[in-house]
């Protein structure tokens, strides 16, 4: 599970002193336990990946953010914590793995297949390997 990973990697943050990793590791953790709350259960390791994607987003838009109005320290800053945060994440699909499934799935649909249709099976089958936006993207461009 990721949370048992993210505790010995905050204690060996505090160890050698690396306060980056360390408060981006508290905030991943936070994130995990407002989602174990909000969900009323324990959190799956797919619930996990999910809680950490999206957060690894939320750097990224930040990043975007931060770059376009020219405030490259905080860019940076939020570079890292995303470099940190996707280290916990599955490893992405490479283009042509993600193209060979986005394929499977077209020709899998009856018919002539519907953008949504297609998406939701990729999204279903890749999980956080693949962000929605890359899917998206690819799948309009073969079916278009």
């Amino acid at each position: 599970m990721i949370i048992e990973r993210l505790t010995e990697d905050m204690k060996a943050a505090m160890k050698s002193g690396d306060k980056l990793r360390l408060s981006t590791i508290r905030m991943l953790m936070s994130e995990l336990k407002n989602a174990k709350i909000a969900k009323g259960d324990d959190l799956t390791e797919a619930d996990e990946q999910k809680v950490l994607a999206g957060y690894a987003k939320k750097r990224k838009e930040s990043i975007d953010t931060y770059s376009e109005s020219g405030r490259q320290d905080l860019a940076d800053k939020e570079q890292a914590e995303f470099e940190i945060t996707v280290s916990y994440l599955p490893e992405q699909m490479s283009d042509a793995e993600l193209k060979a499934v986005v394929e499977k799935h077209i020709d899998a649909a009856d018919g002539a297949p519907a953008l949504g249709q297609v998406i939701k099976a990729v999204m279903a089958e890749v999980g956080s390997q693949a962000d929605g936006k890359s899917i998206s993207s690819m799948v309009k461009e073969m079916l278009g």
